[in-house]
């Protein structure tokens, strides 16, 4: 299957020497993406003892507050432009009951299924899940066929359309690929809050927790005991690593 690029090969190589060299680092064949860019070394897997989660308190979130996306943005390299053929890692949705005139922000962003869907239509393996839960697409091998972007009930995963330029060498990104919300993972394996989390506390709203869902003694499995969470589309069965209260 064709990709909407005329070279994408010649420019993930020119994408990955660069950066190697800002990592200090030699690219070997069938080394992933992620392995050459992050902190994490290859021989240091990702734990199974482990399953990263967020739980977001809707309540708290206020209209108007786009804090999150900010971060996000400017942690990742994404432009901050909300068309059509631009990358959102994470987005704010109004929602309105229509029978009851209640309305709630939140903020949507891949939900790291434990079951996800974009793993199961992927023809060539590039959308994965870590042993930790945190999902990912290998940029190496995405096709940019987007069957992923059609399975995810979320909405949550982008194409990239045009060239890039000013990238976070700690976030490769490359036109021709799916991308989507990676729970700053570059950030987790340095043992560090993701962006968005961060940025919430630092305004003050505290709406976000992260952390470790199979360690009851983590803030996130204090905080999912207290209160009663729901997963959006929990028909699905999926399992998500993302909760809400408040809706």
């Amino acid at each position: 299957m064709s990709r909407a690029t005329d070279n994408p090969n010649s420019e993930r190589r020119d994408f990955l020497k660069a950066g190697a060299m800002a990592a200090g680092l030699t690219v070997g064949p069938g080394v992933l993406l992620y392995g050459v860019a992050y902190s994490r070394a290859p021989e240091e897997p990702a734990s199974p003892d482990k399953r990263w989660g967020m739980l977001i308190d809707t309540t708290k979130c206020g209209d108007g507050c786009n804090e999150c996306v900010t971060a996000c943005n400017t942690e990742n390299g994404l432009s901050g432009k909300t068309g059509p053929q631009d990358s959102q890692w994470i987005r704010k949705v109004h929602i309105r009951d229509l029978q009851t005139g209640f309305e709630l922000n939140l903020p949507m962003l891949c939900q790291h299924c434990e079951n996800p869907p974009c793993v199961d239509v992927c023809p060539t393996g590039a959308s994965m899940k870590r042993a930790d839960g945190i999902v990912l697409v290998d940029r190496h091998t995405c096709i940019g066929c987007r069957y992923c972007m059609m399975a995810c009930p979320y909405k949550a995963r982008s194409f990239v359309h045009e060239p890039l330029t000013d990238q976070n060498p700690e976030v490769p990104r490359g036109m021709g690929c799916v991308e989507s919300c990676t729970f700053c993972v570059q950030r987790v394996d340095r043992d560090e809050t993701p962006a968005c989390v961060e940025a919430c506390n630092a305004a003050g709203h505290k709406a976000m927790y992260f952390g470790d869902l199979k360690d009851p003694e983590s803030e996130i499995s204090q905080a999912l005991k207290i209160a009663r969470s729901t997963e959006i589309r929990a028909d699905l069965g999926l399992n998500t690593g993302v909760r809400y209260q408040g809706i």
